[in-house]
């Protein structure tokens, strides 16, 4: 008699149709879970030297964009012009600055994306990167060559992408 009742409200409610979206909140619950992003190299792909492949941003988090930043000092003045090193260093205390105006840190970045004047200055930018960064678990990345930045001086600038817990 119950197996006929279930067969019944199966029919007449499509529950089968439901299945998929039980297999979706299945699966997200173990997601909802996750206090913190979670940094994946899937395999079959290189091994990343200085970012992560993927970042899993769980429920529950809000992504927080930082504009590019540049190697502009407090005054406004460009520190180190020409200079990858002196540049590099002044974006990431920018950034951190601009993380910490938000409540976050380097460990809370999950994408950065960098682009360069030069590509051939890329060790000197992953060098000062990689103070700042986690390199156990290092944000996605994209480094990008470009021609020119929107002032000569400037041989780098870098964007942040960050996921912090709601409040």
């Amino acid at each position: 008699m119950v197996t006929t009742v279930i067969t019944h409200m199966e029919q007449s409610m499509n529950l089968r149709a439901l299945a998929p979206l039980v297999s979706c909140v299945a699966f997200a619950a173990p997601l909802a879970a996750q206090a913190a992003p979670t940094f994946v190299n899937p395999p079959g792909l290189s091994a990343p030297g200085g970012y992560t492949h993927a970042v899993v941003v769980p429920p529950g988090t809000r992504l927080v964009v930082i504009s590019g930043q540049v190697a502009l000092d407090s005054a406004g003045k460009i520190v180190g012009a020409g200079n990858m090193t002196a540049q590099a260093t002044q974006v990431f205390e920018n950034l951190k600055l601009a993380l910490a105006g938000v409540g976050a840190t380097f460990k809370d970045v999950v994408k950065l994306n960098t682009y360069l004047t030069n590509m051939g200055q890329s060790q000197a930018f992953r060098t000062v990167r990689d103070k700042y960064v986690n390199p156990a678990a290092p944000p996605a990345s994209t480094l990008v060559e470009v021609r020119r930045l929107f002032r000569d001086e400037f041989v780098i600038e870098v964007e942040a992408m960050v996921a912090l817990p709601d409040k």
